[in-house]
């Protein structure tokens, strides 16, 4: 792990970066697309893509801690980006299996990988019915993030002899239709890949290990991205109620707006901690990182919804506009939301590794 000041440094870097070349907006009734020159500079300036990968395939060797602090910085600009899908998840799940061939073209950011794991609606490993058997890889596997541009598709699945395991296919090849999702949030391109009989190589036998380790990681890295866009909330909100007159008076003067800023104020921070925390327990492997993957996950989920919602209120008539940022952090946090299990799932998996503690 780089030093604080280092992440700092990289904080600033990328901060700077999304300023100067600002995220593009969705149209209204246009398709999600990508921010192909942020995508470029961020992954051929900054090396953002391969913070976490090894120096000898082709990365900067930093650990998860690093792509947190860069994905605290897109949630914040709502950049639309293979990241979260392919820099962090995809790239952990080659890494877990020990399939490291990928990696250099997923860290120089010209190669997007997709993990394609959730099946009925949840990403319970438990609920996986995919299937590899003689014929090739059987099933249908939903909610992929940046699966209509993925190159690679990783593919927990059920192998012949029943126990779970992990996959890799082309995407491009026989038995493999993928097609994009129309979601909430067209800020984070999604897709529903259908395996009919595909051909599948194996690169992990230990599928449940892999997924447990992928699951902390999918919760601690989202919780980055719902951080950085409740930091942003509460900076517009500011921004605003200190402008905005009513009656002679910046509308933030008034006792009730102060409240309701104050309450804002907490949940950002103790997104903040939470998130840093579990972002900690990551980068070091830490024995209860299941437990802290989980708190921040439930937290900041509620904490990035209650932020935007009220943004959107202290915001008045402007903040329903198509023109204003803070009805895509609605939909980002709403969609964020139901990414990787809801708040209510994680608790029950953060009951069960507490009550399952010894004394």
């Amino acid at each position: 792990m780089i030093s604080t000041g280092e992440q700092e440094e990289l904080r600033r870097t990328v901060r700077t970066l999304l300023a100067r070349t600002p995220p593009a907006r969705p149209a209204p009734g246009a398709e999600a697309g990508y921010d192909e020159t942020v995508w470029r500079l961020l992954a051929g300036q900054v090396g953002a893509f391969g913070l976490a990968v090894p120096e000898e395939h082709g990365g900067a060797g930093c650990t998860l801690a690093e792509t947190h602090v860069v994905g605290e910085e897109l949630g914040r600009a709502l950049a639309t980006l293979p990241y979260l899908g392919s820099a962090v998840l995809a790239t952990q799940a080659l890494l877990a299996c020990g399939a490291t061939d990928p990696l250099p073209g997923l860290a120089d950011g010209s190669r997007v990988g997709a993990l394609a794991w959730a099946e009925s609606g949840t990403w319970d490993p438990a609920a996986i019915r995919a299937r590899v058997t003689d014929g090739g890889l059987t099933g249908v596997k939903e909610h992929v993030l940046d699966g209509v541009r993925a190159g690679l598709l990783i593919v927990p699945a059920l192998a012949p002899d029943g126990g779970l395991a992990v996959y890799t296919v082309d995407p491009a090849g026989p038995g493999v239709r993928v097609e994009p999702l129309v979601t909430l949030d067209r800020t984070r391109p999604q897709a529903r890949v259908t395996f009919d009989a595909a051909p599948a190589r194996l690169i992990g036998d230990d599928g449940l290990r892999v997924l447990e380790r992928l699951l902390a990681v999918a919760a601690t890295a989202l919780s980055a991205e719902q951080l950085g866009g409740s930091a942003r909330c509460l900076e517009l909100t500011l921004s605003h109620v200190k402008a905005r007159e009513q009656f002679g008076r910046p509308i933030g003067s008034f006792q009730a707006v102060r409240h309701r800023l104050a309450d804002l104020y907490v949940l950002v921070e103790s997104a903040r901690s939470v998130s840093y925390d579990a972002a900690r327990a990551l980068a070091g492997d830490a024995p209860d990182l299941a437990v802290r993957a989980a708190t921040a996950q439930a937290y900041c989920a509620e904490a990035y919804s209650a932020v935007a919602a009220e943004t959107i209120q202290l915001h008045g008539g402007i903040g329903f506009t198509w023109e204003h940022e803070a009805h895509l952090h609605f939909k980002r946090a709403h969609g964020a939301a139901a990414l990787f299990g809801s708040p209510a799932w994680h608790r029950t998996r953060l009951a069960g590794h507490v009550l399952d503690r010894p004394g």
